[in-house]
């Protein structure tokens, strides 16, 4: 269960940023979380609770956001979402595995109080 190291670090980022803003609670998490990041949402959340405990986090929301996976193809020149095994371009058949969105686990905003 790697997400427990994830959410250490995403929230080592959040408490280092709430430090600077001298903030003495941090009310909101919001994480991106890409379709092949391999990250579990729900285990995210199960190590969030863990690891918030005692820290000024330790009732903040966390918002877990879904990244669909996005290919470009070269040939055509175009950006498609793919199904799960099939990574054809649906406008011109060529095989593309040029992933441009997708892989992302992002801290994308935080409100502290």
């Amino acid at each position: 269960m790697h997400e427990v190291g994830l959410m250490e670090n995403a929230l080592a980022i959040a408490l280092n940023y709430a430090s600077r803003e001298r903030a003495s609670r941090i009310e909101q998490i919001t994480l991106r979380i890409g379709d092949l990041s391999g990250v579990e949402p729900d285990a995210l959340r199960f190590a969030f609770d863990v690891v918030t405990q005692g820290t000024i986090a330790e009732r903040a929301k966390l918002i877990v956001e879904s990244c669909p996976t996005l290919c470009f193809c070269h040939v055509c020149q175009t950006q498609f979402q793919p199904t799960q095994w099939d990574y054809e371009c649906p406008t011109c058949q060529t095989w593309s595995m040029a992933i441009v969105q997708g892989k992302e686990l992002e801290l994308t905003s935080l409100e502290v109080s």
